[in-house]
């Protein structure tokens, strides 16, 4: 045992057997962790995919389910759903469809309290949800999406008959796009949906600003889309242009009430 030790002391104090000692050490490393990864990548396992288009908050059931395989490493890598249990009798996320022959992503498949949510059940205290007639050609051929931000420019005509056009209303987020049935148009990739309404959250000043601009007639309110990178973080909408408000301010007045009085009219 003791000439054992004195040899293998002797191997380690050499320095060129121990530099190919490490260097063969590093290259079974090397190998173990190659080894694992084109394991990784070759091996198979058994999804499920949709075998149907399934639209937002559908109850998802199993004959809605088909099975392929793909490589382990791209399931784990794009969030694909491995297993049925954790898919059948959940519902897919609202704004969201799943197309057919489409896997199922862990991001669209929630449970049904989370399913029946939108985005109006998350409405600010002090914001009201407000709408805004669209169609294909105001929303640049359905190029508007839910969650994007956008501006809103009006367009009108003064007592000179001069043109006001501009920015009244910056980074405003749309909450859904609808068409003339309450479908949102985002919902399904096969029907063919035209846009009619265009929801927003806002808040209540603007809400009354823009609902003047509305009832003042002559007055044209345009969804402007912005650049993708617009959207990327979160806005508050502000008032933009103020000698637009106080166009409309000057076509409307302001009811206030004085409790310990009458209801008083402010120009």
């Amino acid at each position: 045992m003791g000439n054992v030790k004195e040899e293998l002391k002797k191997i380690i104090s050499n320095k060129n057997t121990l530099t190919i000692l490490i260097v063969l050490a590093g290259i079974v490393v090397l190998y173990a962790i190659y080894n694992n990864r084109v394991n990784q990548a070759v091996t198979m396992i058994r999804v499920p995919y949709a075998s149907k288009e399934i639209t937002s908050r559908m109850q998802i059931t199993s004959d809605m389910i088909g099975y392929t395989e793909i490589p382990k490493k791209i399931a784990s890598s794009l969030g694909i759903l491995t297993t049925p249990v954790n898919i059948t009798g959940n519902y897919v996320k609202y704004g969201n469809t799943i197309p057919k022959n489409s896997f199922f992503y862990s991001s669209v498949i929630v449970d049904f309290e989370e399913a029946i949510r939108n985005e109006f059940s998350d409405m600010k205290d002090g914001y009201t949800a407000y709408n805004l007639e669209v169609d294909i050609d105001s929303t640049y051929g359905n190029s508007i999406y839910t969650g994007n931000y956008v501006d809103l420019y009006v367009k009108a005509v003064d007592e000179n008959d001069k043109i006001i056009f501009g920015r009244l209303i910056e980074g405003i987020k749309v909450l859904a796009v609808l068409d003339s049935d309450g479908n949102d148009v985002f919902e399904s990739s096969t029907d063919d949906r035209n846009p009619r309404q265009m929801w927003f959250s806002v808040p209540d000043e603007i809400y009354t600003l823009l609902k003047k601009t509305e009832y003042i007639g002559g007055v044209e309110v345009m969804p402007i889309p912005r650049n993708a990178s617009y959207s990327l973080e979160d806005r508050e909408p502000v008032i933009d242009s103020q000698y637009i408000e106080n166009f409309i301010l000057s076509k409307s007045i302001n009811i206030g009430v004085d409790f310990q009085d009458t209801p008083t009219v402010e120009q």
